[in-house]
């Protein structure tokens, strides 16, 4: 019998989830959470979070609606492993002795990095002004989260595929001094994953300010919907679905009969309003059933945190035996 693939996502803690996460990222997770044919580990990435954001109030808020949101709809946590990081302190450890064996040119490389420095030196700063090690060592504890759990599968998108790729060179490095201890990870990129825009036709982000929240209530989410741009076509005109942001927004919730319908009603000339109020009436559809379940979970945190507790209670349990044996592979072991 073959063994199971390990499949490892990670969410960072810094913001409220919006659909263009819902619909690249959580979505597919859920589904995925419910196949018998592989472990699972989903993780609120809550030490990431602090690279960036420094406010307290908002890491425990954004958890605490990731976390919500992910169980209201429909995470199978008897399945998959859901936990959050800074609960399993053996990542830590990880990071810390993989920290050890990484050169430092490789962290160097890094994208992140560079750009930030790029940033300074173009404004006539210090190429380190306010660069912090959380950002520049952010690939190894990246590269821990992943190898702890020696997981063979990590989604990601295309702009995180050098972390994956650093992941290996770590784990290769480690592996030539102290033995095959860890799996090599490959990327998962799909380009049919949508990458949704948002209300001003740009990739939807928390950058751009132009997300749309994936649990405001009906009318809220009818009105943001109504704020998405279109061009100056009348009712009546033909327009051009394939260059319409509103569009792309609906296609990622309807099968293939309604965008083909939809695509119809583009070519017959369909008013804007129209149209976007069928993207509503289909997105609320979709999200109506879990939102009452989501306002509940929100309303009882007790309820999140066993989840999370379990969840780590879960992850632990194959990280404390996995952190002993690179231990001792290193020479940190009992002295009889």
């Amino acid at each position: 019998m073959n063994p199971k693939t390990t499949v490892l996502t990670g969410i960072t803690t810094t913001g409220t989830p919006h659909l263009g996460n819902y619909v690249g990222a959580i979505k597919p997770a859920i589904t995925a959470s419910r196949d018998s044919n592989v472990d699972s580990y989903y993780f609120l990435a809550d030490f990431h979070a602090l690279i960036k954001c420094h406010e307290p109030e908002l890491v425990q808020q954004s958890t605490l609606e990731i976390a919500a949101t992910w169980l209201a709809l429909g995470l199978d946590t008897e399945n998959a492993t859901f936990y959050r990081q800074s609960d399993v302190p053996e990542i830590s450890e990880l990071t810390w002795l993989l920290t050890c064996h990484t050169a430092k040119g490789l962290m160097n490389r890094a994208h992140a990095y560079k750009a930030a420095v790029q940033e300074n030196e173009n404004a006539g700063e210090d190429p380190d002004f306010g660069l912090t090690m959380g950002l520049f060592s952010y690939p190894i504890l990246m590269a821990a989260d992943i190898l702890m759990f020696n997981a063979h599968q990590v989604p990601v998108g295309r702009d995180q595929v050098q972390h994956l790729e650093m992941a290996r060179d770590i784990a290769q490095r480690f592996n030539h001094h102290f033995g095959e201890l860890f799996v090599l990870p490959e990327a998962v990129t799909d380009d049919n994953v949508a990458v949704l825009p948002g209300q001003d036709g740009r990739k939807m982000s928390k950058s751009y300010n132009n997300t749309i929240p994936i649990w405001l209530p009906e009318k809220k989410l009818r009105k943001s919907i109504m704020r998405i741009v279109t061009n100056s076509l009348e009712p009546g005109e033909p327009k051009d679905a394939d260059d319409s942001a509103l569009y792309s927004i609906f296609a990622a919730f309807a099968d293939a009969g309604g965008r083909e319908e939809m695509k119809q009603a583009y070519r017959d000339g369909i008013a804007w309003g129209e149209a976007k109020q069928k993207t509503f009436e289909l997105i609320n559809a979709e999200l109506a059933p879990a939102r009452d379940a989501y306002q509940d979970l929100i309303s009882h945190p007790v309820q999140i945190e066993e989840v999370l507790r379990e969840g780590a209670r879960k992850a632990r349990a194959y990280a404390m035996p996995f952190l002993d044996r690179i231990r001792h592979a290193i020479g940190i072991r009992p002295l009889a």
